[in-house]
């Protein structure tokens, strides 16, 4: 009997209650990057050109695995916020973004409703019976990223190589954050024939190139 109310006050203890709130809106706007203009290099696999709809998000950073306690964990990665509160900042438990991250439960722990940081700092797990699990051995930062927004749609550039005086591009579109396979391509250009590629309305001009990294200049993105 005495053990059973030793768990009990422990579990007690570890748990509070907090209500989740979604009262935050990000704002969308159109995108267009690198610069118009401006000098870059990519790497093979990385984007040349990107445009597209996308939003400033803020966000919870968590740079390394975090343990809250027996019961709940969170994984490396970016936790979009929801909500605020006098209670503190709410955060969503499962991130379908890049680098997003997830809090993860011990079979026996209640399901995950929210994640948050509280109004004293401290990194709290929220279950679907609004019973909070916390910890103060964090190092989560607040930061703003930018997201592909759920309706929008995103066209890349991609460098894919370098074989003699050829290069390949690979081009991308992708709606809600989703790759369009139908829309895919990849492409390849003669350098002899000319230092300036182009593609749907976007045009580079190539200063230099190998099998490794392209540097380029931005004439003309996708719409302008």
């Amino acid at each position: 009997m005495q053990k059973k109310i030793g768990v009990i006050l422990v579990v007690s203890f570890l748990t509070g209650c907090a209500t989740p709130v979604y009262n935050y809106q990000a704002q969308s706007k159109q995108m267009s990057k690198p610069p118009i203009g401006s000098i870059n290099t990519a790497y093979v696999g990385d984007k040349m050109l990107e445009q597209g709809v996308f939003t400033d998000r803020e966000v919870l950073r968590v740079d390394s695995p975090t343990k809250v306690n027996m019961f709940y964990s969170l994984t490396p990665g970016n936790y979009l916020k929801t909500g605020q509160s006098n209670q503190g900042i709410f955060y969503s438990a499962f991130n379908q973004i890049e680098n997003g991250g997830n809090v993860q439960k011990n079979p026996l722990a209640d399901p995950i409703k929210a994640l948050m940081l509280s109004a004293d700092g401290k990194l709290c797990v929220v279950s679907v019976l609004n019973a909070k699990n916390c910890t103060n051995q964090h190092q989560a930062k607040t930061s703003v990223v930018g997201v592909a927004s759920d309706n929008s749609f995103q066209q890349t550039l991609i460098y894919s190589g370098k074989v003699g005086q050829k290069i390949n591009i690979g081009y991308r579109e992708f709606s809600s954050n989703l790759a369009r396979p139908a829309f895919n391509n990849d492409v390849e250009y003669d350098l002899n024939d000319s230092f300036e590629i182009g593609y749907k309305g976007a045009l580079l001009e190539i200063l230099d190139a190998n099998n490794q990294k392209i540097t380029y200049r931005v004439i003309r993105n996708f719409n302008k």
